[in-house]
C-alpha cells in the first residue's frame, strides 16, 4: 500500500488529505482543514503566503501524528497568482490576490499593445482580466519597484513547492493558466515578455504533472518530524487537478 499526502488549496480554505492507494483503488483520509482568504492591506488585496506555508507543516506535522507516512506530497491551488523572489532567494512582498482592482482596466490597455487576436493566436486561453499576463502588465505600468529587483516568479504552487525543497520549477498546469504560455512551441512566449517589458529571464522551466520537484528541507524535516520525502508537481492547477480526477 502507498501512501500520498495532498494539500488542497483554495481561495477560501484548504485541507490536507492522505491517500491511500491499494490494489489500484484509492481511499482518502482528511487529516485537518484551514483557512484562507485574501487580506485587504492599503487598500491592495493579498495572501499571506507564509501562513499557507505554515498550515502545509502543521499538516505534515499532523499526519506524522497519525502515523500517515507518505511516499510523496503534492500541491494544487488557484491559477494566475504569483510571488516574487530576490536575488537570495527570499520572497520580496506577499503576492498580490486576483481580486485585486489594479487589473479593472489592463486588459484594455494591453490591447492597445498586443492586439487580442494576436495575444489569442499566441496563447489560446480566454481573456480574463487577473490572468498573470494582465497583473504583470499592470505592475509594469504602476512602476512597482519589486519588479526592478525581482529574480524569479513563481506562481503560487510553485511558491509553496519552493518554501519546501528549495527549487524552483513551474509546473504546466499553472503556467498555462498565466496567459505567457504558448501551447504550440511548449515555451514561454518572448513576444509577450518583450511587449510588456518583463523579463523573460525571471521564468522558471516549465515541468510536467508527475515530476520530483526535490526532497523536503532539512529544517521542515526536523519541524515536522517526517523523514526523507519527495514533493511532486501534480497537476497544480486546482481545475486541472479535477480534470484529472474524472474516470474518463
Amino acid at each position: 500500500m502507498y501512501k500520498f499526502l495532498a494539500f488542497d488549496i483554495g481561495a477560501s480554505g484548504g485541507r490536507t488529505i492522505v491517500g491511500n492507494l491499494k490494489d489500484n483503488i484509492i481511499s482518502l483520509k482528511e487529516i485537518s482543514r484551514f483557512y484562507n482568504g485574501m487580506m485587504l492591506v492599503h487598500g491592495r488585496y493579498h495572501w499571506d503566503i507564509f501562513r499557507l506555508f505554515e498550515e502545509i507543516e502543521k499538516g505534515i506535522k499532523e499526519a506524522v501524528t497519525q502515523n500517515e507516512i507518505p511516499a510523496s506530497i503534492g500541491i494544487d491551488t488557484w491559477g494566475v497568482d504569483y510571488g516574487v523572489l530576490d536575488e537570495a532567494g527570499h520572497i520580496l512582498e506577499l503576492p498580490y490576490a486576483y481580486r485585486d482592482h489594479r487589473t479593472d482596466t489592463a486588459m484594455d490597455e494591453l490591447f492597445r499593445i498586443i492586439p487580442k487576436e494576436e495575444l489569442y493566436d499566441l496563447t489560446g486561453i480566454q481573456f480574463m482580466q487577473f490572468n498573470t499576463i494582465f497583473q504583470l502588465y499592470s505592475a509594469i505600468r504602476d512602476k512597482l519597484p519589486v519588479m526592478n529587483i525581482a529574480r524569479d516568479l513563481l506562481f503560487i504552487p510553485d511558491l509553496l513547492n519552493y518554501l519546501l525543497t528549495g527549487v524552483k520549477k513551474s509546473e504546466f498546469s499553472s503556467a498555462t493558466t498565466s496567459q505567457l504560455y504558448n501551447p504550440k512551441t511548449k515555451a514561454w512566449a518572448p513576444e509577450i515578455f518583450e511587449k510588456i517589458g518583463v523579463r523573460m529571464d525571471i521564468m522558471q522551466d516549465i515541468v510536467s504533472p508527475g515530476t520530483i520537484i526535490g526532497e523536503l528541507t532539512e529544517e521542515i524535516l526536523r519541524e515536522t518530524g517526517i523523514p526523507h520525502v519527495a514533493v511532486i508537481a501534480v497537476a497544480s492547477h486546482d481545475t486541472g487537478a479535477a480534470i484529472a480526477s474524472v474516470p474518463a
